[in-house]
């Protein structure tokens, strides 16, 4: 289990998917949906399909462009934004998340939701999971052209979002992510060590990490 004295936090910024969202809606829909669809509109076998898209996803990696919905509908010819409403049952909120951001607003804190995801994604999830009210603020890699894989990332949000960094608490369930936050001198970090409810515990030693929400709720 982490410790932290939130006595020591002024802001907590919060990533979305695998974090306060599970990621098993994500990866069911890039490792099973998109290359379903993708098939059926090449006329090629499943398999097939996953042999050309995997290679391709793998490439774009930590990019701008791995997280943009319309990157890929033109790469593909599909329809990303239509084919993730297709599967929008499968969004779920992680247990003790509204819990937890109840009590950290509770608390005073500012709450400030920090993603790579898409616009379009951003506003399908929102709208599916109604978390939005919940936060102070909702910041898009995208407006700024950086993922919060790159150091350049922390230094633009400061521009929009002022915040002391040795008072921030970051949760992420990428590790790559916690390192560039890390880097810029973000001193309060967590990761998630089970983003995808279907899959394992992960082993992480590099960073401080919970398995549920309910592990940091402040206290009054």
């Amino acid at each position: 289990m982490a410790s932290l004295d939130w006595a020591l936090v002024d802001s907590v910024f919060l990533d979305m998917d695998g974090t306060l969202l599970d990621l098993h809606f994500d990866n069911y829909f890039w490792q099973h949906h998109v290359p379903q669809r993708y098939s059926e509109l090449r006329g090629i076998a499943l398999d097939d399909a996953k042999a050309e898209l995997f290679p391709r996803f793998r490439h774009k990696e930590g990019t701008m462009d791995w997280y943009c919905i319309d990157y890929w509908t033109r790469e593909l010819g599909l329809d990303i934004a239509a084919l993730k409403q297709e599967v929008d049952h499968l969004i779920a909120v992680h247990p003790y998340v509204i819990k937890f951001l109840d009590a950290v607003r509770a608390a005073g804190k500012r709450i400030v939701l920090v993603t790579n995801a898409h616009g379009k994604s951003l506003a399908l999830k929102m709208d599916r999971t109604q978390l939005g009210g919940h936060f102070d603020a909702l910041i898009c890699a995208h407006d700024f052209g950086l993922p919060k894989e790159q150091r350049g990332f922390w230094q633009r949000l400061q521009t929009v979002e002022r915040f002391d960094a040795t008072r921030t608490l970051l949760v992420d369930d990428s590790l790559s992510v916690l390192r560039s936050a890390r880097e810029y001198g973000i001193r309060y970090l967590l990761a998630v060590l089970q983003p995808d409810s279907k899959g394992p515990l992960r082993e992480v030693l590099e960073f401080e990490a919970i398995g549920q929400f309910d592990e940091i709720i402040p206290t009054p």
